[in-house]
């Protein structure tokens, strides 16, 4: 009979150093060619963007472009040339750009609902004028919400600790698998290894609205909401199988989120029996289509009930 080793070897560090630096080389390699320069024309504002389509299309920082209709584009190959912004969302802080010159690579986004918090994290952008620099770090914290410059929370907020810069924004934040989870767009001033990122699923969703419409439709319930684990007993309770849900963080006055009776603590967990296992599926599940109309929420309340409320999104309210 034989004897199973209960104490393998464990690798040296050396071979862990290697293994650490291949994959963030690797991941590098397959989005870096991706990511362009972004200038606007008539002043010295710049920061980074990545191509998504071989077509051209690139996706960068709502403040990298301001009001700029036309930016200028420097190619990780030298290229230059010039793209029309197609449209912006400020509450996101995203913007979308059409170049007008065939693109070098484009990068995949990613689904970032698979991001755990301590998996590798990897910026690249062009800060403070060192184009095309790499940054490596890890993932902090899932399901942030940050202030846009609209004076609203932007919610589905990756933080991480890899080191970012002005000119940083815009730029991708890469996954070890070389997909891009997040949109890098700000970093807390006098704070050492605090960056943020607009995580991948919202970014898809703000940019498929973009193609479609100009601009995102957005239904209003007045809410701001934290991603966090749900509770297995609840999953259980309620026959989901997601781990992760949304919670309730502020009501706004008068909003028909408070009409309906929600309340601060409140778990969502679907909408209109579509589950929500973050927010950005409050993001997308809470698009144009349902202004005016009668939606059922599904919450695990305070008093440890799940119970359907109804309210009647309405049109978001201009900044």
């Amino acid at each position: 009979m034989g004897f199973i080793d209960i104490n393998p070897p464990v690798p040296e560090d050396g071979a862990l150093i290697d293994a650490y630096s291949e994959t963030v080389a690797g991941a590098v390699d397959r989005v870096g060619p991706a990511v362009s320069r972004i200038e606007r024309l008539g002043d010295n504002g710049h920061g980074s963007g990545f191509a998504i389509s071989p077509d051209g299309l690139i996706v960068t920082n709502h403040h990298v472009v301001a009001d700029a209709r036309t930016v200028r584009i420097r190619s990780a190959n030298g290229a230059v040339g010039q793209g029309a912004v197609l449209g912006r969302d400020a509450d996101t802080d995203i913007a979308l750009v059409r170049a007008d010159m065939d693109v070098q690579a484009w990068a995949r986004l990613g689904d970032s609902k698979k991001l755990r918090r301590g998996h590798i994290a990897i910026a690249i952008g062009n800060p403070l004028g060192f184009d095309w620099s790499v940054t490596a770090g890890v993932v902090s914290a899932l399901g942030r919400s940050m202030r846009a410059s609209t004076g609203r929370l932007i919610d589905d907020v990756v933080q991480t600790d890899a080191a970012l810069n002005p000119g940083n924004s815009g730029g991708p934040l890469v996954s070890a698998s070389g997909e891009v989870v997040g949109v890098n767009t700000a970093v807390i001033r006098g704070a050492q290894g605090i960056a943020f990122a607009v995580a991948s699923n919202t970014a898809n969703f703000v940019v498929s609205e973009l193609l479609r419409f100009g601009h995102v439709r957005r239904a209003f319930i007045g809410i701001v909401v934290d991603t966090i684990a749900l509770p297995r007993r609840v999953a259980l309770k309620a026959g989901l199988s997601q781990e992760t849900t949304v919670r309730i963080r502020r009501i706004d006055s008068g909003s028909p989120a408070e009409k309906a009776g929600l309340k601060e603590g409140e778990f969502i967990l679907a909408i209109d029996g579509n589950p929500v296992a973050g927010a950005d599926d409050l993001i997308r599940l809470l698009d144009g289509t349902r202004i005016g109309n009668e939606t059922q929420i599904s919450v695990y309340d305070l008093d440890f009930q799940i119970r359907d409320r109804s309210l009647v999104p309405a049109g978001r309210p201009k900044s």
